[in-house]
C-alpha cells in the first residue's frame, strides 16, 4: 500500500523555519530535511499560495513563515498541500447493481467518512504552536537551524 508522508515533512519544514531567526534558503532546508532543493520548493509553493510563508531576494534572502505558529494548524497545512486523500482504504466500485458490494460500500463509506470528519476537526485543534512546544520540551531547549541545515 502506497504512503503519503507530505504532511508530515511539510509539518517539519515549517517547524525548522519556526526556529530560524533569519529566512532559509530551500538549500539549507533540503539539507535539514535531507532531499533535494527542488522538492523543498515545489512543496514550499502551495504554503505560499495559501499565505502560511513568504519568500525574500538577494543576500539573506529565503523562506520564513508569513503567520504566527498559533494561528497555523494541521488543517491549514493539510489544505495548503491540496487536501490529499486521508485514507489509502476505498471501496470496491466494480458492479455497482450488485446487492452486496452496494451493502459492503454503504457500511465501509459511513466508516471511512467518520474517520475523515475526526481526523479533519484534530487537524484544527492542533496548532503548530502546540507542535514545536512539543520539540522544544523533547529537546530541552530552543533549537536553531544551521547554515548547514542541521539543527543546533
Amino acid at each position: 500500500m502506497k504512503t503519503n508522508s507530505q504532511l508530515s515533512v511539510t509539518l517539519h519544514l515549517l517547524l525548522h523555519l519556526a526556529d530560524s531567526a533569519s529566512p532559509v534558503t530551500s538549500q539549507a532546508l533540503a539539507g535539514a530535511m535531507h532531499t533535494n532543493p527542488v522538492v523543498i520548493r515545489r512543496m514550499i509553493g502551495g504554503l505560499r499560495e495559501a499565505g502560511l510563508v513568504h519568500s525574500s531576494k538577494g543576500h539573506n534572502g529565503g523562506w520564513s513563515l508569513a503567520r504566527d505558529l498559533a494561528e497555523i494548524t494541521l488543517l491549514d497545512v493539510y489544505h495548503a498541500l491540496g487536501s490529499p486523500r486521508l485514507l489509502a482504504l476505498t471501496h470496491r466500485a466494480d458492479n455497482p447493481d450488485c446487492l452486496v458490494e452496494k451493502a459492503v460500500n454503504a457500511s465501509l463509506g459511513d466508516a471511512f467518512e467518520a474517520a475523515e470528519a475526526l481526523l479533519l476537526t484534530r487537524f484544527g485543534d492542533v496548532s503548530l504552536d502546540a507542535l514545536r512546544h512539543d520539540v522544544h520540551a523533547a529537546l530541552g531547549h530552543v533549537p536553531t537551524l544551521c547554515a548547514d541545515g542541521n539543527a543546533a
